[in-house]
Formats: C-alpha cells, sequence, structure tokens
C-alpha cells in the first residue's frame, strides 16, 4: 500500500485479517423463482444477522457485496429503500440491514469481484481470509469463492449462511467450494474469532 494513503482516504479505516462478505443480501427476491427461494433465504438470514454481530464485536469487518440491479445508479440508500418497501424480500433484508460502519461494494455481475472495488478494499483492509455468505450458493457465492481462491485468499464459507433455490443446489455448490477451492465449511455457530490486538 502506498504509504501515503494507508487508510484509503479515510474510506478503509479498519485492520482486518478477516473479512465477511455478504452476497446479495439487499435483494428483493422479486423473480422467477423468487418464491422458492424465500424460505431459504430467511434461514440463512436468521443465522448470518447473528454471524455478523459476533463478527463485528471482533473487530472483523462486513461487506455487503450487491447486485446493481442493472442501473449503475443504484447505491446503496436506494437499494435498501426499495427492498425495505412491500416486495417479497423484505424480510430478509430486514435482519440484515447494514450498519453505518459496514462496506458497501456494488457488482455488476455474478462474481463481487469483476470490475468492482473489492480488490483494493480487502487490499487496504489486510484481509487474508474471506468469510463468504449471502446469495446464492450455486451462483453468486460460488463466483465469488471462485475468484477469492485464485487471489489466494484463505475462504469459509458457513453452510448455514448461505442458500439456493433448490437445497440441492445448495449442497454441490458447497462440496464443489470444499473440494475445489479448498473452503472450511464450519457452520457459522462453530467460528471463532478472536478480537485483533
Amino acid at each position: 500500500m502506498p504509504a501515503r494513503n494507508p487508510d484509503l482516504h479515510g474510506n478503509a479505516p479498519d485492520k482486518a485479517d478477516v473479512a465477511l462478505l455478504l452476497i446479495d443480501v439487499i435483494n428483493d427476491l422479486e423473480f422467477e423463482d423468487g418464491a422458492a427461494l424465500l424460505p431459504p433465504a430467511l434461514a440463512m438470514a436468521d443465522r448470518l444477522g447473528p454471524l455478523k454481530r459476533r463478527a463485528r464485536s471482533a473487530g472483523v469487518p462486513a461487506v455487503y457485496v450487491n447486485d446493481n440491479f442493472g442501473r449503475w445508479r443504484s447505491d446503496l440508500g436506494q437499494l435498501l429503500a426499495h427492498c425495505r418497501s412491500d416486495v417479497r424480500g423484505r424480510p430478509v433484508v430486514e435482519r440484515l440491514v447494514p450498519e453505518p460502519e459496514d462496506y458497501f461494494v456494488l457488482k455488476p455481475k455474478h462474481s463481487g469481484f469483476f470490475s468492482t472495488t473489492l480488490d483494493i478494499l480487502l487490499a487496504y483492509l489486510g484481509v487474508r481470509t474471506v468469510i463468504v455468505t449471502g446469495l446464492t450458493a450455486d451462483n453468486c457465492v460460488l463466483f465469488t469463492a471462485s475468484d477469492a481462491y485464485l487471489r489466494d485468499f484463505r475462504i469459509v464459507v458457513p453452510p448455514d449462511c448461505v442458500a439456493s433455490i433448490d437445497p440441492a443446489h445448495t449442497r454441490h455448490a458447497l462440496e464443489h467450494m470444499r473440494r475445489v477451492l479448498k473452503a472450511d465449511l464450519t457452520p457459522s455457530t462453530e467460528l471463532v474469532f478472536t478480537r485483533a490486538a
């Protein structure tokens, strides 16, 4: 990192070995098969919320990595306002509302790394391990984890903090990430955070 900008001009003030990535959890679920995704997404959110709180108390930053819904003018405020309105995904979003200290990266495609600022943010934070969570295990979570693997990050994917439309797809994606990406599949309730000194 350039010594003159150690905190990315104040935009990355944290220093952390580990970051929690929340993929596409700010989501209206207003698409074909969105109704089928809602129950597993709610179960995921019920586990991910407590994991995020424990991570933050240990100094692990949360990074929301979210689709832009095809509009490059989108920002977190607009996405939140829309997803907290009368949409199918509202109960998921309400469980995982970003807090002021959380980070937000807008993505145009499946991977959280493709044409985004995630690389530079993680570099400034000093991250070496990413905990990849969110929607969907067989799509955006998988692509993000794959790109993290290519960048030599250690990858943790808690199985109870990801979801797909079909539970079988989640199982297949998790097995692929375990086998090919060497992902650690420890459940969220068993992950142990140590407070950074």
